[in-house]
This record gives C-alpha cells, structure tokens and sequence, in this order.
C-alpha cells in the first residue's frame, strides 16, 4: 500500500503544472484529460431509476402486466444463503436478528435530522479553521497523497498544531471524491499524529449511514486510541455484517452487551478465541470490559502470563477497565502509546504526566494544559515521589518570592528530562513563569532557554523583553531575530558568522537553520546569505517536485495546501531529519499565505531545538 502511495505520488507531482488560482476560485493539478468525468446520462433506451430525478412511476419488472398479481412482500433471505440453526438464532442480539430479516434501516435516524455532507470538520473559517473550498477542486489524488504519504511524526511542535487545524476545518471534499472518504483520510492522519480526541470528533460528524469502508476504519482506530469503546456502536449497528474481520466482530459483541444482551455477547466473545478470532488475552479483555453492563456481569480475572507484545485494542481495553498493563509491555514502545496516556482521563495523574513529557514536545498538549495537569497532581495527598517533587517544583518556578528561586526552579525540571522531548516538554510547561521573570543582566547566560519556553507557548512579546541580553549571534539573538513580528534591518554577514562561531550543534545545523529561516521570512541581507551558504554548502535554490508544488501553491495563497504540504516535508524522528531547504521553502510558504505568526514560530524552534 505504501509503495501503491509513493509511485501515486510521483504520478501526481509530475503530471500537476499548476495549482489552484485563488482559495475562492481553485483550478484542477490534473491534465485536461483527467478533470471531466464520466457522463452520468443513460444511454438511449435506459429505463429510469425509481429514486432518479423525474422518474414518478415504478417500471414493472420485465415480462409483468398490470393484471399480475403482487406478491406479498416480506423479508427473504439472499439465495444461498446460510440458515442459522436454532441455537444460533437464540444466542444472536436483536441488531442481528432484524439484520438477518432485513429490517434493519441504513440510517438510524430520520432524515430531517441528517447532517449534509457538503461540508465535514470541526473547526469553521471563523474559528480559526481553513477556508471551506480550499481544496474543492484539486485532485482527489494529490489530496489522498498528502494525507496518506504522512506518518504523522511531525519534528516541529508548531507544525503539528498548524497540521492539526487544517485537518480539523470544515472542508468540502476534492470534486469528484466521496466526503467520508476525505474524513477519513484525515481522521486517520490525526491518529497517526496522535490527535486521538480531534480524530473522533472529526469521525462523529459524519453520520454512521454515509460511512465508507475507510471512515469505519479510521473510526475504529480513533476509539481505539481514544479508549471510547462503546464509541464505535452507533456505526456497528448501522453496518452491521457488511465487515466481518475480528476486531469488528469483536466490537460488535462488546456493543450488543451494552444494548442488553449480555448472554449473547458474552457467548460470541467465548467462540473468538482462535486463529480467526482474537489471542485469549483480548477476549478476556472485551468480555470483562462487556461483563461491566447489564444484568450479565461476571468477574473475568486477567492475567498477564505468556502476553509479549501490546496492540491498540488490548492497550484501549485495558485501560478502559481500569487495569495498568505490566512494564515489561509498555516500555519501548511507540510513541503514539505515550500520547494516550497524556490524554486519557481514566489513567492515574502520575501516569498522565509521564505521557505528557511526550505530547508537550509533540504539540498535543498545550502549556496551560500541562500546568493543569501537573496542579491536580500538587493538589493530591496521596500523590509521592518524583511527580509530586515535580509538581512542587512547578508552583516554585512560578509563585517564589526571589525571581532567583524561580529560575532555579525552572532549571530543575528541564534538567530533570529524561530525553531532549521531555526537556522540551518541560520548557512547554514554564512557558508563562518564564514570561512572568524580570529581565536581568545576571540571567543572561539562561536566556537562550527563557526564550525558548517562551517560545514553546507563543510568547513572542515577552521573550522580545530579553533582546538587550541578547548579544549579536548569541543563539538567544538568533532566536529573537526570527520571532520578533517584525525587523527593521536585514541580518548582515557579520552577525551570520558569529552565530556560527558560538554554534556547537552537528554540522552546525542550527546555523543552517537560522539561514533558511531568515531567507524565508526575508530578513537576510541577499548577499550575505550567499555568501554564509556557499560556507555552509548548502543551496537553497535547490528544486524538487515538492518544493515546487509547496511553492506554487503559496503562489495562489491556498493555505490548506501549503500547509498539507509543509506537513509532508516536516516528517521525522527529529529535528536531525530536517533538511534546511525543507525549513525554508515550509517558512517562505507560510508567510506568504498569511501564516507569519507560524512561520517564524518554526524557524525561531528549528533553531532552538536543531
């Protein structure tokens, strides 16, 4: 599949010339040949359809007469199809009995209450979402491209959360592309970016009678990720049968538990364990989470002896019945594992801010979400140990009496990372104490990481406090030459080379990184950026397929795709993975359309964390 993506997507970027021309008035990237569809109109002769537009009588089936009698209507089952023994009629759930009759209804509610699919998302134009024809009438391809070809591992935190609003605006699907087919191309992105809580709320706006096959999956994977169990219901109910695999059937019987059927679910959880079903551990797993409604409760002991990997659904599970999984399954994995527990409400507050050393860096959480957090763990009495030093050490950094002990307090929990995300998720955290310390001379040589948290949160105004401590080609200097809103003077050569003389980053990556963002938002001296890059020996006139697309597209201010694309060149482990081209077509791009604010965010963390 992902081999089917890339070669799509090589096909894509060669064939497109050109983008769309405005946001409010997009062209195709397809050639001529591939913008018309197929002619709807029935061929001569066609009788018309029922439920087709002008069609007021019901053709008679072939051969009929209007003497023929009718038949009695009522439910039949499919030629050959399997008729289910006593037994398995008595342990089926009435959703199954009136599927197997057909009775059971495409939607679940009535049609005055369906929602149009012309536009799905969670975030308007006017809430700070994208403009809703922003991709109408680019290529389904393209689209699918962009969102499929990310792994969702973003290295900048503020592209993630600028991924993340794009995902989550209100948008009309790509002409010619079915709108849960759009959904679930970027619900599953969210997921994969570890936007677990977006990705359902983007799933739930589409009712479960306009599901496609990709949305149910993408649904699947966002209650799984989000522990909803039960979440999932409204669209087994709808689909029924039409998916047979074992993680629905399983989910299926959970939901007939919760309608009332405890019995029957129970016995269909019994006869999944196997080769085609799910390993014992998941089944005890569904049945002690299905055992918790209705009359049908039971204890189901779980035991973790001769379980050696963890999935999704067995982690989802596990802690929807409140249990923690041994450490010998949950270290060393993905990090997407983390992002759960940063987020999860039925997870214990210690846990929660182990994650959260994670979701910070990554742009889930927010820096007032993470002092939230670490409050309710000060506030808890029975919260000991490294947490509960921790959430002290928070209230010092923002509340001691001596600016000095704040500092100090501060310095205690970056130090106190275990990795250079926590101690980036750590700076997310004192964003606001460090806006709230005064500007000192003998805080200084603390500056760089002052204004780095400050950074981490926005801060911009606060952090520019701090630019008569910040000497010219100070990496703290470098920063601010990047965030500040604006700048009366280019950077000259001189203060280039500095920058480059303090660096002690590999290959002096942050020296590159601080180049390509002044070139982006146009703030070096022409020359001088010549000059440092030919030091540097990079080019930054260097052109790929995607530096083109990204280019045009900011061209014609569609910001949608800008930004769809920055998140396609932003994938990585870290920022070690950036390229420095990459950083500067993503920030030029940005700031054309409009997105200064987020570009030089960017570049000021590029140089931060490089």
């Amino acid at each position: 599949m992902k081999r089917s993506l890339l070669l799509s997507a090589g096909v894509v970027l060669t064939l497109s010339s050109a983008l769309v021309t405005a946001q409010d008035s997009p062209e195709s990237l397809l050639p001529p040949r591939f913008e018309k569809p197929k002619s709807a109109t029935p061929k001569p002769g066609t009788p018309a359809r029922p439920d087709a537009p002008g069609a007021v009588v019901q053709p008679l089936p072939p051969g009929g007469s209007p003497g023929d009698v009718a038949r009695p209507a009522g439910p039949m089952l499919p030629s050959g199809a399997h008729i289910p023994t006593l037994h398995e009629l008595e342990t089926m759930s009435p959703d199954q009995l009136d599927e197997l009759l057909g009775l059971k209804p495409k939607f679940d509610m009535p049609a005055a209450a369906r929602r149009s699919m012309k536009q799905v998302g969670i975030l308007a134009e006017d809430e700070g979402g994208m403009p809703a024809g922003s991709v109408g009438r680019q290529s389904p391809l393209l689209i699918m491209v962009l969102l499929d070809g990310n792994k969702g591992q973003i290295v900048s935190r503020w592209g993630h959360i600028l991924l993340r609003r794009a995902l989550a605006s209100r948008l009309d699907a790509p002409a010619g592309m079915n709108p849960a087919d759009f959904a679930a191309g970027r619900a599953g992105l969210l997921v994969r970016m570890g936007e677990g809580e977006a990705a359902r709320e983007l799933v739930q706006d589409v009712d479960a009678g306009n599901y496609t096959p990709a949305l149910t999956q993408a649904a699947m994977d966002a209650y799984a990720f989000t522990a909803d169990i039960t979440g999932i219901c409204p669209v087994t109910a709808v689909i029924g049968s039409q998916r047979k695999d074992a993680d629905w059937r399983a989910l299926r019987a959970i939901c007939s538990s919760f309608q009332g059927d405890g019995s029957s679910a129970q016995s269909q959880l019994d006869r999944m364990v196997g080769p085609d079903g799910w390993p014992r551990i998941d089944v005890l797993l569904a049945q002690r989470y299905a055992g918790s409604a209705g009359k049908a409760r039971q204890a189901v002991k779980i035991e973790w002896d001769g379980v050696s990997d963890m999935n999704p659904w067995r982690y989802a599970l596990a802690i929807a019945v409140g249990l923690t999984p041994p450490d010998s399954l949950t270290k060393g994995l993905p990090k997407r594992y983390a992002y759960v527990q940063a987020t999860a409400p039925m997870l214990g507050l210690e846990t929660r801010a182990s994650g959260a050393d994670q979701a910070g860096a990554a742009g889930i959480l927010s820096s007032a979400a993470m002092v939230d957090l670490y409050s309710q763990i000060y506030a808890q009495d029975d919260i000991n140990g490294d947490w509960a030093k921790a959430a002290d050490t928070l209230r010092s950094a923002y509340v001691a009496d001596q600016p000095a002990d704040r500092l100090t307090a501060m310095r205690a929990l970056w130090d106190g990372g275990a990795d250079d995300e926590a101690r980036y998720s750590r700076q997310v955290l004192t964003a606001y104490a460090a806006a709230r310390l005064p500007v000192m001379s003998d805080y200084a040589e603390q500056a760089p990481e002052l204004i780095a948290s400050m950074l981490a949160a926005g801060l911009d105004q606060n952090a520019l406090r701090w630019s008569a401590q910040a000497d010219t080609g100070s990496l703290a200097w470098g920063q601010l030459a990047l965030a500040a809103p604006t700048r009366s003077s280019p950077v000259d050569g001189s203060a280039l080379s500095n920058f480059q003389g303090n660096d002690k980053s590999d290959g002096y990556r942050k020296s590159r990184f601080l180049l390509a963002g002044l070139a982006g938002l146009g703030r070096v001296d022409t020359a001088a950026a010549g000059s440092f890059a030919e030091k540097l020996g990079i080019d930054l006139g260097r052109q790929t397929k995607w530096s083109r697309l990204i280019d045009q597209a900011s061209d014609l201010n569609n910001r949608e795709l800008v930004i769809l694309l920055a998140g396609l060149g932003m994938q990585g482990s870290g920022w070690d993975k950036m390229t420095s081209v990459n950083l500067y077509h993503i920030v030029s791009a940005l700031n054309r359309v409009g997105l200064g604010a987020e570009a030089r965010m960017i570049a000021a963390e590029a140089v931060a964390r490089g």
